[in-house]
């Protein structure tokens, strides 16, 4: 009956540190993911205030190109620079 019981827990006690390490990286991968959507977002914001400081570009500052900038990035200010020049914004 004691081994039984020292097997069981040992079993359990298996599980539960594989779960843990299984649930760590799940949480690893998220937060690496949000750290990259983040940086993304930065870079599309500093790129838009930059190109906005050229002359011959004038893109707004409202909700639809910040939001375009921070989640599209460098790609997203590209298509709010061809918009522009569209005369779509």
């Amino acid at each position: 009956m004691e081994t039984m019981s020292l097997l069981i827990l040992v079993v359990l006690g298996t599980f539960l540190i594989a779960g843990g390490l299984a649930l760590l990286r799940v949480l690893l991968s998220v937060g690496r993911t949000l750290i990259t959507v983040a940086a993304n977002m930065l870079t599309g914001l500093v790129i838009l205030i930059c190109v906005n400081m050229l002359p011959f570009i004038n893109l707004p500052f409202n909700l639809l190109t910040i939001l375009v900038a921070g989640f599209g990035g460098i790609a997203g200010v590209g298509i709010l620079i061809i918009g522009n020049i569209a005369g779509f914004i």
